[in-house]
């Protein structure tokens, strides 16, 4: 395959709408994406190698080959990373801990993830982090911080304000900010009588997790909505009205997932409305089918369009970007990767588009011809770009990717 050649041709073809691809692949992979761990071992994480997930989440398949420790995930993940260009983070959820010795989720510090900064820092990641409500016994009734017991109430706020205490650490370690997720599972199976009340509850909570002084120069809170969970389909008690709300009042950022809204919605649609409001946000995308399926991100028009409303407005900086799917009726390692390589391709592919020759035109009422031409760039010539891109990058180009899946198949993790 002559990279080069056919990547001169589309630079030029490019250059004839005002683009230059140099340039657009050098700010593309300045972005950093977000890589969530939990692909690697289908979200069981090292607290319980016998966990189990719960409060509407499901992990579908048995595929050979899951990373059953820190070292094969770590391996797993550095495999991933190196056929993925751009600049890249690992997030991390609680579970994932590093202690020989079982630790109560709220007790768990700083030391019980001092090797994850280690190999971060030797491979040059940052870190994200997530506090795990969700497969313990004591969600399995479906509440956490909405809890109508206040002893398990208590508990998950002691967890979610040790996990801000080990964000603020991994912060200062990496001298960068830890985004850090918040999400419970709590909902309601069937139709309930008082809302207000689980609600503000919930309200409490979190009023007491983040009263807890963290400095935000190195640990930075998002909160994230969904619509319903298995088992908890009539009322989940975070919804997106609650945490939009919440999110604006107390100055933390919101996150919109890909999955967490009704099948006819999209979070597409939403960042330009989320970003009046707030000065930045976090996305989690991943690939509904119908409902909340997190199948691996594709290429396709809703992930090509959050890429472009990220990049049409410049909210490179303001948007942080956390991919999260799992699947494990495909390799994993596979699935990693083909999922990461499509943000960096969706991120490309907005930034060669002539954005401002096309809010010209909508401007000027003029959307015969904005039609015409979104619709002619289509065709441009991209896949020659995104090859130079990956090649600049070093790593696989084409169907290269999957030579190499197949041989560390072979060599790793089909011996597990």
């Amino acid at each position: 395959m002559n990279v080069q050649a056919a990547y001169e041709l589309a630079k030029e073809r490019y250059a004839e709408i005002g683009i230059d691809t140099d340039k657009a692949m050098a700010e593309v992979a300045e972005i950093p994406v977000s890589i969530h761990c939990w692909q690697g071992d289908d979200v069981i994480g090292f607290e319980n190698p016998d966990g189990k997930l719960s409060g509407g989440i499901q992990t579908t398949g048995n595929y050979p080959g899951r990373a059953r420790s820190i070292d094969e995930l770590r391996a797993d993940f550095n495999k991933m990373a190196s056929m993925t260009p751009g600049k890249k983070r690992i997030s991390l959820h609680a579970i994932y801990l590093d202690s020989p010795v079982k630790v109560p989720r709220n007790e768990i510090e700083p030391k019980h993830f001092e090797s994850w900064v280690q190999w971060a820092k030797e491979y040059g990641y940052g870190i994200d982090f997530n506090p795990t409500c969700f497969g313990h016994p004591l969600a399995e009734a479906g509440f956490t911080l909405s809890s109508p017991d206040e002893g398990i109430r208590n508990f998950w706020i002691e967890h979610c304000i040790a996990c801000r205490k080990i964000g603020e650490y991994f912060g200062k370690e990496l001298n960068d900010r830890c985004i850090q997720n918040v999400w419970i599972p709590d909902g309601i199976k069937d139709i309930p009588v008082d809302r207000y009340a689980v609600r503000a509850r919930l309200k409490d909570s979190l009023d007491k997790i983040f009263a807890y002084p963290i400095d935000k120069k190195y640990d930075v809170e998002s909160v994230e909505s969904k619509l319903f969970g298995i088992g908890l389909e009539s009322c989940t008690v975070g919804s997106s009205e609650f945490y939009l709300a919440y999110a604006l009042k107390n100055d933390l950022l919101l996150t919109l997932d890909a999955g967490h809204f009704h099948p006819t919605e999209v979070i597409s649609d939403k960042i330009s409305a989320v970003m009046q409001f707030l000065p930045e946000m976090l996305l989690h995308v991943s690939r509904p089918v119908r409902w909340d399926s997190d199948h691996v991100i594709i290429f396709d028009d809703e992930l090509r369009t959050i890429a472009q409303e990220i990049v049409r407005y410049g909210f490179e900086k303001r948007i942080h970007i956390g991919l999260d799917y799992f699947d494990a009726s495909i390799n994993r390692v596979a699935a990693w990767t083909i999922g990461t390589r499509n943000m960096q391709k969706a991120l490309l592919y907005a930034k060669l588009e002539p954005t401002a020759q096309l809010q010209k035109l909508e401007f000027e009422g003029d959307y015969t011809s904005r039609l015409a031409l979104l619709e002619a760039y289509k065709t441009f010539p991209f896949a020659d770009v995104w090859d130079m891109y990956c090649e600049k990058q070093g790593v696989p180009v084409g169907t290269d990717m999957l030579k190499e899946v197949k041989k560390y198949e072979a060599e790793v993790t089909s011996k597990r």
